[in-house]
């Protein structure tokens, strides 16, 4: 199937790697000219340049950090200020909190999850709706967790903080379906990125087992018998971010292999 992107600008948080990076490759690849939007300035020079370039497609990038929301606009502003065409297409994504019961969490862990999560990501809308309505054209695409659906063992203050982004996202797609905007969440299960590795080292030293042994407990829960690829995960957005997904609006879309015990 043909996705056309090549008149689109996609805005791609947590893009130099993981997943936002897939998501960066995938979309530069059908076409679209891709901000990148990220901390560190190297490794955005770094991914921007290796990013395909069919057709006309030209990408740039936006160096800001999803610990200081105020930054953040004011670097977002600024770029919007200078290139007023602004964005067809927003993928909010950032790396997930720490592990840990939830009764545990000092309430520090959950205000910075809700400032990288929920503020950062109405900030960003809010600095691209305007584009997106006078386009008549425009997508919001989240990178949740199947935690929005069920709520994962060890995980505590991600489970609180994802299921209030899947909230935030439901009722923008109530607000902005008007105007030819669709919110989305894809929910990425096991995937093979820095996050999963960590998660897998974290149990390793609670439990003393090997990564071998971990990794083969949390297979038996996956239908597919297989861990994810950021590639895949990036096929999803790629899709809801298309002319042909502009029906599809205020869900969350599981990308788990099977994983999630609820439909």
């Amino acid at each position: 199937m043909s996705l056309p992107f090549s008149s689109l600008r996609a805005l791609v948080g947590g893009s130099t790697q993981g997943i936002g990076r897939a998501v960066a490759e995938t979309l530069a690849a059908q076409g679209a000219s891709v901000t990148l939007l990220a901390r560190n300035e190297a490794r955005l020079r770094e991914t921007a340049a290796a990013l395909p370039t069919p057709g006309e497609a030209r990408h740039n990038y936006l160096v800001a950090d999803f610990d200081d929301p105020s930054q953040l606009e004011t670097v977002v502003q600024a770029y919007l200020a200078a290139h007023p065409e602004g964005f067809h297409i927003l993928v909010n994504n950032t790396g997930g909190p720490p592990g840990g019961p939830l009764l545990a969490a000092p309430v520090e862990a959950l205000r910075i999850a809700f400032n990288q999560h929920i503020v950062c990501n109405h900030l960003l809308a809010q600095a691209v709706v305007p584009g997106m309505q006078a386009a008549g054209y425009g997508r919001i695409v989240n990178i949740v967790s199947t935690s929005v659906k069920v709520p994962l063992p060890g995980l505590g203050v991600s489970n609180t903080i994802r299921g209030a982004v899947a909230s935030w996202a439901k009722t923008l797609a109530n607000e902005l379906g008007p105007h030819g905007i669709t919110v989305n969440n894809v929910l990425p299960g096991a995937t093979l990125t820095q996050r999963h590795h960590s998660l897998v080292e974290k149990k390793v030293t609670q439990t003393g087992q090997a990564a071998e042994a971990v990794e083969a407990e949390m297979l038996k829960l996956i239908p597919a018998r297989r861990f994810g690829l950021a590639e895949e995960v990036a096929a999803a957005v790629a899709f809801l971010a298309s002319p042909a997904a502009g029906y599809i609006n205020g869900t969350s879309v599981p990308v788990d292999g099977g994983r999630t015990g609820s439909l």
